[in-house]
């Protein structure tokens, strides 16, 4: 056998329910305002958590379409109340032990400053790249300020560790080269003789 299963406000019918002024007690729930008369406001704002229950899946859309019907001809705040009560009315209050942080959003919040890059590392990124144009006489500026940069990067926290160490592998392999060339040179020389 089933058990009929109890009363619920969107379905429609109308339970009799003593009303304060008709000389009747008047139960708990209503001493916090709920026999009082609802507004128009209050109405709309019965339906607008109805439908933010719909759109999370707790409600059945006939089940809405039902709930928001009772919810416009609802006479009292109590009876908006019961249609509403088994949906969440706003935010998850956070528990009491978790102390409040409140959320700000990433626009609002300072902008971490980022280290600057290295004016010396950068020249000595741009000697060494220039060292093929110039036949290598921008090697040694490279080598220099490559050196300069890193020991600065060190000691400051800058950024522009890459560029100096690029600096300092082109402009070394350009005096290297340098230094072949002329060891050839006098090589042929001393051969020639």
């Amino acid at each position: 056998m089933s058990q009929p299963s109890p009363w619920q406000p969107w379905q429609g019918q109308s339970v009799p329910q003593p009303q304060p002024w008709q000389g009747h007690s008047v139960p708990q729930s209503w001493q916090s305002g709920a026999s009082m008369l609802a507004s128009h406001a209050d109405r709309e704002r019965a339906v607008d958590v109805l439908r933010a229950g719909f759109s999370e899946g707790r409600l059945l859309q006939d089940e809405l379409e039902k709930r928001v019907a009772r919810a416009y001809e609802a006479r009292t705040v109590g009876e908006l109340g019961l249609l509403v009560a088994d949906l969440p009315q706003g935010p998850v209050p956070l528990p009491a032990a978790a102390p409040y942080v409140p959320h700000v959003p990433r626009t609002f919040l300072p902008v971490a400053a980022v280290p600057k890059t290295n004016e010396k590392a950068l020249g000595s990124a741009v000697c060494g790249a220039l060292c093929l144009a110039t036949a290598g006489l921008t090697g040694i500026p490279a080598v220099v300020l490559g050196h300069t940069a890193r020991s600065e990067i060190r000691r400051t926290g800058e950024r522009g560790d890459g560029l100096a160490v690029t600096g300092l592998v082109l402009g070394w392999l350009s005096i290297a080269g340098w230094a072949l060339l002329l060891l050839l040179l006098m090589t042929v020389s001393i051969a020639s003789k």
